[in-house]
């Protein structure tokens, strides 16, 4: 395979106050056919099609506030570089 040597990623600041990071991301099919599945349930949710972006960023964004949800003791412990 032929390795891709790209610029850093650009960072786009959206009029709603959030920003943009376009990346490339090697991943296992397998997190790629959850990925597929993930959009699958989006699409059903939203009733329109959904693209692996779509079901990425929807991810992230719920992660993200599954997280915030806890309770601060309830938080796992940091993991550190080895």
């Amino acid at each position: 395979m032929n390795e891709r040597v790209t610029p850093a990623p650009a960072l786009h600041a959206l009029p709603d106050g959030e920003a943009e990071v376009a990346l490339v991301l090697r991943l296992p099919w397998e997190d790629v056919a959850r990925l597929g599945q993930e959009a699958g349930r989006l699409a059903a949710q939203t009733q329109r099609p959904v693209t692996l972006d779509e079901a990425v960023s929807h991810r992230l964004r719920s992660a993200r506030a599954a997280s915030h949800a806890r309770p601060a003791g309830e938080q796992p412990p940091a993991v550190s570089a080895p």
